[in-house]
């Protein structure tokens, strides 16, 4: 991945830069020096806020704990039925306080649980240089520069994900069949409880870096604030917020404790449906394994990671700090299949293997494609021919004319965002591994597909601003954004 070489100042006085995108279009080098002019905050969180989008964030400040919890109780009390608790509060059965002492306590238990659980990840994370890189072929980790910042910077990043990942499970497997220093059902039994520690968590987290970057930013250059106090709460003010040399809030908060808690999530939920039934049904263990692929995929390209939105774009607030703290474990997880035990058929079950490993193979070579044609400038072959390739050219903010080559050959020509495609297929095969019972389970590929089709949206908003009427031809080249010849 290039790194961003130019940097411009809006109008606002602050120094912004587009960095680089998660597709195949060639790598933003400035905000403002495209085809079209880019206006500050197209990309990005943005400067200026209407009522409209203050309305939207108070909204989801509001809605999103709330429908974590609701989702928490549909599980516990309602065998995750999302319509049995409103259809009884619809004809007066209940009460929304009835559904609100249904909300899980708060325990002594569970606050020790987070205690332990962050210290260590943090531990793992600053404390315990990586050594992976140096006995593992082909993984890249240890210290490893990001992408220019808007002041600027360039950031040095302690890339471990794949030891904390691995040193964590080891110890939750040795811990389950030799030394029986806690039950491997701990996460499930205290469910309820860790939801307020991660709650409490992620608000706290998302406090200290609003007020971190009013008081103590870690580079006051890479700050971004709007008009409206909420909404800089929500998307975040400062661009990378840091506690000393190594201790780096998004790069920590997107991958660790969450992701890595992912996968013992859903272990300790497949224990507990052996404790419960004696068995580990079919559809849990093709999930486990399933996701446990997405996990492991994620933290051997951490550091591809560091040149992502999340990274490169996205400020740290709320949106980050408490929806990796708790929507993602709490919304992406397991627990339904405890509480409803799914045995697929054999059909059933090789269908969601091959869709999910068909997702993954999708998602791989769609980003290969793109990385090799990048790398050596369009001479190579792809699938097996030339590649065939759209030739654009911007004007960056130093007044120079750039050369950039849209490839329209292989998974490119077929749609504008497939590696997308192929997430989605993965997601699927998630959701439909927990078979047809409920709503719940398919909860996650509607709000994938929600999110990705936005992430489509943001990112052809960008590339038509800086390609101007050569992005217009891209796209009658090109017509279909995720599946030909539907969308």
């Amino acid at each position: 991945m290039a790194k961003v070489q130019q940097r411009t100042r809006m109008p606002s006085g602050s120094e912004t830069v587009v960095l680089e995108r998660d597709s195949q279009h060639e790598d933003v080098k400035v905000a403002n020096g495209a085809s079209t002019p880019i206006k500050p905050g197209q990309w990005g969180r943005a400067w200026e806020v209407n009522l409209f989008t203050s309305v939207g964030v108070l909204v989801l400040l509001t809605a999103c704990p709330l429908l974590v919890l609701y989702f928490y109780i549909a599980c516990d009390k309602y065998q995750c039925s999302l319509t049995t608790p409103l259809l009884e509060v619809y004809y007066g059965e209940a009460t929304l306080h009835d559904l609100w002492l249904k909300a899980p306590a708060m325990t002594a238990k569970a606050w020790q649980i987070g205690a332990i659980w962050l210290t260590w990840q943090i531990f793992l994370y600053v404390g315990l240089p990586d050594v992976f890189h140096k006995i593992i072929p082909g993984y890249v980790g240890g210290i490893r520069p990001g992408a220019l910042t808007p002041a600027g910077l360039i950031n040095d990043y302690n890339v471990n994900g794949l030891q904390a990942w691995a040193i964590t499970h080891i110890v939750f497997f040795a811990n389950a069949f030799y030394f029986h220093w806690f039950s491997p059902t701990i996460i499930f039994d205290n469910w309820g409880g860790l939801l307020w520690v991660a709650n409490t968590v992620g608000y706290a987290v998302s406090i200290f870096a609003f007020v971190k970057a009013h008081y103590f930013p870690t580079s006051a250059e890479d700050r971004k604030f709007s008009s409206n106090f909420v909404y800089d709460f929500m998307m975040g003010v400062e661009f990378n917020p840091r506690i000393g040399k190594w201790f780096d809030f998004k790069l920590f908060f997107n991958g660790r404790p969450g992701i890595v808690a992912w996968t013992l999530i859903n272990l300790s939920a497949a224990f507990k449906q052996y404790e419960l039934y004696g068995h580990v049904t079919n559809s849990m263990i093709l999930v486990n394994v399933l996701q446990a692929m997405y996990v492991m995929d994620y933290f051997w390209n951490e550091h591809w990671y560091l040149y992502t939105i999340d990274i490169c774009h996205d400020h740290f607030g709320w949106y980050l700090g408490w929806g990796d703290n708790v929507w993602l474990p709490w919304m992406y997880t397991l627990q339904y299949l405890v509480y409803n035990p799914v045995e697929l058929s054999t059909f059933h079950c090789l269908a969601m293997w091959m869709l999910g490993l068909g997702g993954y193979y999708v998602f791989r070579a769609v980003n290969r494609q793109k990385d090799l044609f990048r790398r050596t400038n369009g001479n190579c072959l792809i699938w097996g021919k030339p590649p065939k390739y759209l030739q654009c050219s911007y004007i960056s903010s130093d007044g120079k004319k750039h050369q950039s080559k849209l490839l329209l050959s292989g998974w490119w020509g077929l749609a504008r965002h497939f590696n997308y495609t192929g997430d989605l297929m993965g997601c699927l095969a998630y959701c439909m591994s927990c078979g047809f019972g409920h709503l719940l389970p398919y909860f996650y590929i509607v709000f994938m597909l929600i999110l990705l089709i936005h992430r489509c949206l943001r990112d052809e908003e960008r590339c038509r601003a800086k390609y101007g009427n050569q992005w217009d031809k891209y796209e009658s080249l090109v017509p279909y954004r995720l599946i030909p010849g539907v969308f």
